[in-house]
């Protein structure tokens, strides 16, 4: 039987510090795919180490630049992942059988470990955190969506057992940095959608995202990261609905003026 042929797809901008190590454990694949949106750091130089198929787009939000990069796979099978994830070899085994195995499935979801500052994080709703993110070539697209965009797959998805490891943040500087990022690509995109909030709600959603990551979902497990973490997720609840009713009260006052 023919070998069953992968491609990698990888969005990119300023991740020197994170994309070698990526790009490392998937190097065994057949072909990988970077879309970069404009990194002025050294990421398009190691990237070429690893591929020549880099390319510079203009940054329409996740959900399109993935698409993008979807579009640009030329093997059957397409495997997603982003720079500061890592393919582990268990995992690379794993993708090579069920790549081989000439099932009817067109999509895997994969789990993910995530480390935060020095400690893997199995709990506080952060693991297994299954992500789709391999997929028949043709029978897949990303939705739309600037931020939390999902794989689509048309037919049967599975699910593997081995995770990638995740390494989201540097420090606590960076976190925050993303939180500000991504809780203001939310609120646009609930606003978008004509969601509104209330000021109680907005308390109550924040409160009740420390209970459930801290309490119900144990975070309390993970040490004094998991602390934080369930802390850093009631923050990014609470900024993430302020920056909704923001953008609520700005449309007032512009339907008054």
């Amino acid at each position: 039987m023919d070998k069953i042929l992968l491609s990698v797809i990888i969005i990119t901008k300023n991740e020197q510090d994170n994309i070698e190590n990526c790009l490392e454990s998937v190097k065994w694949a057949d072909e990988i795919i970077v879309v970069d949106s404009g990194s002025t750091d050294s990421t398009e130089e190691i990237c070429r180490r690893y591929t020549d198929n880099f390319y510079v787009k203009d940054w329409p939000g996740f959900g399109i630049q993935k698409q993008r990069a979807l579009d640009l796979a030329t093997h059957e099978w397409v495997l997603s992942i982003d720079a500061d994830e890592r393919v582990t070899p268990e995992l690379k085994n794993e993708i090579i059988s069920v790549l081989s195995s000439n099932s009817n499935v067109n999509g895997y979801l994969i789990p993910r470990l995530s480390n935060y500052l020095g400690k893997d994080i199995r709990h506080a709703g952060w693991y297994p955190d299954y992500t789709l993110r391999l997929v028949r070539e043709g029978k897949s697209h990303f939705t739309k969506d600037i931020v939390h965009e999902k794989m689509v797959v048309d037919g049967n998805i599975n699910k593997l057992n081995n995770h990638f490891l995740h390494y989201p943040y540097k420090d606590i500087a960076h976190h925050m940095q993303k939180l500000n990022s991504y809780s203001s690509l939310s609120a646009e995109k609930m606003h978008a959608s004509g969601k509104c909030i209330s000021w109680p709600m907005i308390f109550f959603k924040a409160f009740f995202g420390f209970v459930r990551a801290y309490i119900l979902r144990k975070g309390f497990l993970d040490g004094w990261q998991g602390f934080v973490v369930s802390v850093s997720t009631a923050v990014s609840v609470y900024y993430k609905y302020l920056k909704l009713k923001e953008l609520e009260i700005s449309d007032i006052k512009n339907q008054s003026q």
